[in-house]
């Protein structure tokens, strides 16, 4: 198969701007094109949805309002009270996340939630904070969370272990889940894409049909993995904060 017909032709990350810093390569490349693209569009939509807030909102008011009512439920549900101060950084990642998600079902676009650097970079930003935020309010109180309460003394060398290993494999599991399934989803329209050519009109039709369905499923997962990771990230908050 040719390097420009493969699957995973998609996912290639291509220097637009070469940049170098100290040796490093910054280069402006076209997964930072759709992040920037990304910000700016969730951006847009929510000073447009609210720059003339009325009493009875209109289709882009009611999207902003109740994007924000669901994470602002959300936080509510899983961490309580506390959570609130947080609130901004949840809706956040949600926002950028969907939307990200979102830029990738349009064709000849890039889906920059599909590379696990990406996601596991983001990941790695929730799990250091939330561990700060843990060690900040309970101080070495903390490590407790490490032992779970009522268990026997006697069980402590078994289970501390599996609970550190459990701890630290968040911002794996985290962005491993975003990217999985974002890259599997893309790989799938892509194969099917390839039948509808390689068929032709006569034959094309029944992959066609698949590439239509799958396009709809895609669109789901899409909105069902920003609310994972906020929710994921809602999780994780709670415990720093309550910890057992």
């Amino acid at each position: 198969m040719a390097e420009g017909h493969s699957p995973l032709a998609q996912f290639e990350i291509k220097t637009l701007v070469p940049m170098n810093l100290g040796g490093i390569d910054v280069s402006f490349t076209n997964s930072s094109t759709f992040m920037v693209l990304t910000v700016i569009t969730v951006s847009a939509f929510l000073l447009l949805g609210m720059r003339r807030a009325q009493l009875v909102p209109g289709r882009w008011q009611s999207m902003a309002e109740l994007s924000y009512v669901f994470i602002a439920n959300l936080v509510r549900d899983t961490v309580g009270s506390e959570g609130r101060a947080y609130f901004p950084f949840i809706f956040t990642v949600f926002m950028f996340v969907l939307f990200g998600n979102m830029w990738g079902m349009i064709p000849y676009s890039f889906t920059f939630t599909s590379h696990i650097a990406v996601t596991f970079a983001m990941a790695m930003v929730i799990f250091i904070g939330v561990t700060l935020i843990a060690i900040a309010k309970h101080k070495m109180h903390f490590f407790s969370f490490f032992m779970p309460p009522g268990v026997p003394m006697y069980m402590a060398p078994l289970l501390i272990p599996i609970e550190i290993i459990s701890y630290l494999s968040r911002p794996i599991s985290l962005s491993v889940r975003l990217f999985a399934n974002m890259l599997a989803g893309h790989t799938l329209l892509k194969v099917f894409a390839g039948f509808v050519i390689s068929l032709g009109l006569i034959g094309g039709w029944l992959p066609l049909g698949f590439i239509v369905i799958l396009t709809g499923l895609e669109i789901v997962i899409a909105f069902l993995q920003a609310f994972v990771f906020a929710i994921l990230t809602c999780l994780y908050l709670n415990d720093a904060l309550h910890l057992h």
